[in-house]
């Protein structure tokens, strides 16, 4: 067995940050299609994007208060907030509060093949803006996290193609359990206050808050967090192919939430 390294970028805001705009590319080539961006955008600031007809932006906001406008509508921006513009390719952000505001923006590109799939994805997912607090997400049960492991759906399937994302949350000890799925590649971003370890093929890397990791490919991998500590992360699923959403179906939805 070769033993990986598990690649780890930590986000967090530092005082040079304190004025302007920090841009920073992130886990560059790490999956193919996938770009990432970390920004930190300081008060009173704001910054404009526009994205491609061949891409889709997912926004996840991790501290900080502001609004995003999209085609004359503003949507409110807290921590734990995920948007995505969908069939708009501009919006605007703005920092309206006195701390900074972090975000990453992950620019997934649409094959030609992801194209003909989203034709035929519900026009409501593809054509409406997505903004949701992670709180307010579909929570699901899997049979590798204990009872005691809060999970949620903040970003379902057949929204962007081969895309799928949500959070997990535990005090320890506790343990998502061993598996693997060589069918897709995966990020985890430690939320607010998290603080765990990940396994991976023998390998282990401390993992905090605001840490983004990448789980090697077709590793078996878990995570755990020792007594009174918090594990709270977005994992990231990156299909190879869109047959591997199967995956998914390990997900039973809790009807109640």
């Amino acid at each position: 067995m070769i033993h990986q390294n598990i690649p780890v970028v930590h986000l967090g805001t530092s005082p040079d940050q304190s004025s302007g705009v920090v841009t920073r590319s992130i886990m560059d080539d790490e999956i193919k299609g996938i770009q990432i961006e970390s920004i930190t955008l300081a008060s009173g600031n704001v910054v404009t994007d526009e994205i491609r007809e061949d891409s889709k932006a997912i926004y996840l906001f991790l501290s900080g208060d502001g609004a995003a406008l999209i085609n004359r509508s503003e949507y409110p921006i807290s921590p734990e907030t995920i948007l995505l513009p969908n069939s708009e390719q501009k919006l605007t952000i703005e920092n309206s509060s006195s701390d900074p505001l972090l975000y990453v923006k992950i620019l997934c590109h649409l094959s030609d093949d992801d194209q003909s799939d989203m034709r035929s994805f519900p026009a409501e997912h593809t054509q409406q803006v997505y903004h949701a607090r992670f709180d307010d997400c579909q929570a699901y049960t899997e049979p590798i996290k204990s009872p005691n492991t809060i999970s949620r759906t903040i970003l379902p399937n057949k929204i962007i193609p081969r895309v799928a994302m949500g959070t997990v949350q535990t005090t320890g000890p506790d343990a998502v359990g061993a598996h693997k799925h060589p069918m897709l590649d995966q990020l985890f971003l430690g939320l607010s206050d998290n603080q765990c370890t990940v396994h991976a093929d023998g390998v282990s890397q401390i993992f905090g808050e605001y840490d983004l990791l990448h789980i090697p490919l077709g590793s078996t991998h878990s995570v755990e967090v020792a007594e009174q500590a918090t594990m709270y992360y977005i994992w990231m699923d990156f299909f190879l192919h869109i047959d591997g959403e199967e995956w998914l179906d390990t997900h039973i939805v809790d009807e109640e939430s």
